[in-house]
């Protein structure tokens, strides 16, 4: 019978096979690709040929480079062109104490991101989830015109719905309610989860669900941004989404450690540019307008100084990534980061590999317990490198590490979303502050010092004595390294 001819389907196959290959390979070099990368995807191809093809589809694919917003229209948008001025004039202001070799960081940010320094904030910093959503509830309760929240992941459980009955009580009385969520981290809230809410005038969007991530084979670019703004003058970003877990209500991880802050100033209109931007880029129906209602004149706040700065598929690429390139390269005495993946770029990795050979006191905290046990193996492996190059790891045991911070001579932080990894420089859309202040330095360094004393270090005997199977698993999982 037909379909016992085996010689019929071995042709067919083989130019299937053919096919696969020379469509993925098209595909690869005709989106300019990093040569790791397309390594990796030829090797997949190879091992899985034709499933590899589909899953190419869907993980592999480049966005394309369109800008979420038209910076003609944001509000900010004077400003920066002025500051560029001033910075190519070299009349670029020193923030404070910060020393003058920061400014060529400061400088960059804006020409790559076109982010705004801002002076006249007030900063505080969360490294506890109780503490974090106490605060963001009370200041819900004072809201009087509008709340917007945009967060990568939404729970269906104790947190999850406190947060959203507070929110319907306040679109019941009438404060303007919108909740962006990424539809791929927060697939598990059911389509009833919001209805109340919208029910009283609130709206929500979903960033690219599920099916819709499937039908456009998009499905590898998340929105992990977590920022909130309340009434056009309070802020917070940082690493925490809504879910129980981050109160440490998790029996796997235990107690949840991550970093996030609360603004007030100037650089709460930064954030409204941000979250106005992405709401409108799902739907310009219900858009919101770059009106003065959004943007009021900021209430008199503190002088810390900062940026804040995005990063995605849409745009050039790796704003952020650039921003941890330049501070590391400008550090003279320490450089702490914390990160709950470490699969560095090749840039970042070079550059803290030269700082420490150099003699800088570098020093990489990352989890004891992985959320991600393939990118754990890859996270361990690439701390073991840094480790032979003369830094100090830190494994945290005190529950689960979650916070992506970097403080370098108690000059210059960095809190925010993005991971030092390369999901988050490629393929997730980000957001972090550069803060340049030694008070918040000081902060931060005591804080990574007290996270020390919750952790153990590193050491070589340690590494040397793990078993063939945790090997093999970082083998594989650092060829792997440029898809994860």
């Amino acid at each position: 019978m037909f379909f016992f001819d085996w010689q019929w389907w071995n042709t067919v196959s083989n130019i299937a096979l053919i096919i696969n290959i020379i469509l993925a390979v098209v595909m690869i070099v005709f989106e300019d690709k990093k040569a790791s990368s397309i390594w990796a995807w030829l090797m997949v191809l190879f091992f899985i040929p034709v499933i590899g093809f589909f899953l190419y589809l869907l993980l592999g694919r480049s966005t394309g480079q369109q800008k979420w917003s038209d910076s003609d229209d944001l509000p900010s948008k004077n400003l920066i062109e002025k500051q560029k001025a001033q910075f190519n004039d070299d009349k670029l202001f020193t923030p404070g104490s910060v020393p003058e070799r920061f400014n060529a960081l400061i400088g960059m940010l804006m020409r790559n991101d076109d982010s705004v320094f801002s002076k006249n904030n007030s900063v505080r910093m969360f490294t506890a989830g109780e503490d974090k959503f106490e605060a963001l509830f009370d200041d819900i309760d004072s809201a009087e015109h509008h709340i917007h929240m945009e967060y990568y992941i939404m729970r269906d459980d104790q947190l999850g719905r406190r947060l959203r009955d507070i929110l319907t009580r306040k679109a019941e009385e009438g404060v303007k309610v919108r909740f962006l969520y990424d539809g791929i981290g927060s697939r598990k809230i059911g389509k009833k989860f919001f209805s109340e809410l919208r029910k009283h005038g609130g709206e929500t969007k979903s960033f690219s669900s599920v099916v819709s991530a499937l039908m456009r084979f998009r499905l590898n670019f998340r929105n992990h941004r977590k920022l909130v703004v309340i009434d056009g003058a309070i802020g917070y970003t940082g690493g925490y989404n809504v879910g129980d877990e981050y109160l440490g209500r998790s029996s796997k991880f235990g107690f949840w450690r991550d970093t996030h802050l609360r603004m007030e100033g100037q650089s709460v209109h930064l954030l409204q540019e941000r979250f106005i931007s992405d709401w409108n880029k799902y739907g310009r129906d219900d858009s919101i307008p770059f009106e003065d209602q959004y943007f009021p004149p900021p209430g008199p706040g503190g002088d810390m100084p900062l940026q804040i700065v995005s990063s995605g598929p849409d745009s050039e690429g790796g704003e952020i990534m650039h921003g941890f390139i330049k501070a590391i390269q400008e550090a003279e005495d320490y450089i702490y980061i914390q990160s709950p993946y470490f699969v560095p770029s090749s840039g970042i990795l070079a550059s803290l590999r030269v700082a420490a050979l150099s003699g800088i006191d570098v020093r990489i905290m990352i989890p004891n317990k992985p959320d991600h046990p393939f990118v754990y193996p890859t996270t361990f492996s690439f701390s073991a490198e840094m480790m032979k190059a003369g830094a100090k790891i830190h494994i945290y045991d005190n529950g689960f590490l979650h916070a992506k911070t970097m403080v370098i001579d108690d000059k210059i932080s960095s809190v925010g979303t993005a991971n030092v990894d390369i999901r988050s420089s490629e393929l997730n859309f980000e957001m972090n502050t550069f803060i340049y202040s030694e008070d918040f330095a000081a902060e931060m360094k005591s804080t990574f010092e007290a996270d020390m004393e919750q952790s153990k270090q590193l050491t070589r005997k340690m590494y040397e004595s793990r078993s063939y199977y945790q090997k093999f698993k970082e083998h594989a999982s650092r060829l792997l390294s440029p898809l994860l």
